[in-house]
């Protein structure tokens, strides 16, 4: 039996605490309370050098957690740099600066899909990895007098000295086909804009009042955004989160109210876009709420450097003007594909519940080139929905959408859908309740198939019309009762309708087609 000394034991337990406090003393120095280093949150001054000398320190042991106490704090913006946590106490409330001058000097930035310099973001990183905001406070853009200025004086006027440091700083870059903002020179700055970073996170915080979008990673691998609180007033083009050109995206559980869409995909807009050519891709969106905005989640429309692999569910979308929106235009370019919708809920939707616009902009059609964008491979599934257009879809006449599926999906609307320009297009076990006129309207289109569509409509309307439409495989429907005409046909290139395993017994015409229809359909 081996017997310990009392004095050994004794020189272990020493020893034990040694190391314990050391622990403890190493952990406590990864800290860097803001106040400490001069920062006040009383808002008695502004405390940009305060923290950003917080953040030297921490990177200069290489790494660390900058901490902000509860109180309210002023600064201008905050630059982070590799291996950072922003740490925002319950009742922390940073206002930053709307003095345009503190957003000087103007960094590389990208504005709407344009690579630019401009001014600096208020939370800026360039290039840093291990980045992470986090915490239960609030951050507060105070983005009034930024939207006045953008939306008064710079529209008339180019002669503010922040516009002409901007003419002189941006020669060079590549603008947009169309004419707009960057003409004007005044570019409002994104809120939260990590530019070329990797392993980024966004946790807890309640964000409001940005100038500009508000969380905005650009070319980043490795992004989380989870538990975010946004809410920016009605106001110009600011959108709550806005990843572009990343990889290995995941939002969740955020809560989202702003002045344009919720949540945005984006990859760079036109020549710049496509020169770039770094698509976003692996996207989850999961488990959010969004309210006011122009969209719920919005493609597009600078997807110029393409937009895959991206998967939409278990998301309510409650007041916003549309629900899913996927836009482009001749001229953009990119590709849109492998896009996956599913167990979703709208109400109170203002205009399309679900639209996918190749027309967001006029314009003539053109020869297929990289100027021309394509939608395809883009499937619904498991929604709710109620709002004033079932739907659109809108492609164009030299590059259809293609194969787009809608499947167990159930919505009250003031209209339809609308189809036009597309190939390959699928609705199975969908119920679709319009107000007035057809449940489905389709026109130029091939390759239809419905299964099991259903339609509570007036007597007097056709359930489905289609125009210059061909392949069409019509199937397993049972009307309700009351109906008249399950389907319409017409346009001279309307041909090869095929109907199987309906139930059209109690229909008066179960088929009206005009006379330039070329083939009689038979109801079987």
């Amino acid at each position: 039996m081996t017997h310990i000394s009392l004095t050994s034991l004794r020189r272990s337990c020493c020893l034990l605490l040694v190391l314990l406090l050391g622990a403890t003393a190493a952990q406590a120095q990864q800290s860097y309370n803001v106040l400490k280093y001069g920062a006040r949150n009383d808002s008695t001054k502004l405390s940009t050098v305060a923290i950003s000398k917080a953040i030297a320190a921490a990177s200069k042991a290489g790494g660390g957690t900058v901490y902000f106490p509860a109180g309210k704090y002023r600064t201008g913006p905050i630059h982070l740099k590799s291996n950072i946590t922003i740490d925002l106490e319950a009742g922390a409330i940073l206002y930053f600066s709307d003095n345009f001058d503190d957003y000087l000097p103007m960094v590389p930035t990208r504005y709407e899909g344009t690579d630019i310099t401009s001014f600096s973001p208020l939370f800026y990183a360039y290039k840093a990895q291990n980045i992470t905001i986090k915490g239960r406070g609030i951050i507060d853009g105070q983005g009034k007098k930024w939207w006045d200025f953008a939306e008064g004086k710079s529209r008339a006027s180019q002669d503010s000295k922040w516009q002409q440091e901007f003419f002189r700083l941006n020669q060079n870059i590549l603008k947009p086909d169309l004419p707009g903002v960057i003409e004007r020179g005044f570019m409002r700055p994104p809120f939260i804009q990590t530019m070329y970073c990797s392993n980024v996170r966004i946790e807890g915080i309640t964000i409001r009042n940005s100038p500009f979008w508000t969380v905005n990673p650009e070319f980043c691998d490795n992004v989380t955004i989870t538990g975010v609180t946004i809410n920016n007033p009605k106001s110009p083009n600011t959108d709550g989160i806005n990843p572009e050109s990343c990889r290995n995206v995941r939002i969740s559980d955020c809560h989202i109210s702003v002045g344009d869409d919720c949540i945005t995909i984006k990859s760079g807009k036109d020549r710049a876009g496509r020169q770039m050519n770094v698509p976003a891709e692996n996207y989850t969106i999961t488990n959010c709420t969004m309210l006011s905005g122009h969209g719920g989640v919005v493609i597009g429309s600078e997807m110029s450097g393409g937009v895959k692999k991206i998967t939409i569910s278990n998301c309510i979308f409650d007041g916003t003007d549309r629900g899913i929106r996927i836009k482009t235009a001749r001229g953009r370019g990119g590709v849109v594909e492998d896009i996956r919708v599913d167990n979703v809920v709208m109400k109170n939707i203002r205009e399309q519940v679900i639209v996918l616009d190749m027309q967001y902009a006029n314009a003539p059609e053109e020869p297929v080139s990289e100027r021309t964008p394509r939608f395809r491979n883009i499937h619904f599934s498991n929604i709710t929905a109620e709002g004033n257009q079932a739907g659109l879809l809108n492609g164009l006449a030299e590059m259809p959408i293609e194969n787009v599926t809608f499947s167990n999906i159930n919505i009250d609307a003031k209209q339809g859908f609308t189809v036009k320009e597309a190939r390959n297009i699928a609705f199975h076990n969908v119920q679709i309740n319009p107000q007035t006129g057809p449940a489905l309207r389709a026109e130029n289109v091939r390759e239809l198939r419905l299964d099991g569509l259903r339609s509570a409509l007036p007597a007097a309307t056709p359930v489905v019309e289609l125009t210059n439409t061909e392949n069409v495989f019509l199937y397993n429907s049972f009307p309700y009762a009351g109906t008249e005409t399950f389907l319409k046909l017409k346009g001279a290139k309307t041909r090869n309708i095929v109907l199987q395993n309906n139930h059209f017994k109690s229909l008066k015409a179960p088929v009206s087609q005009d006379a330039a229809v070329p083939e009689k359909v038979l109801v079987n």
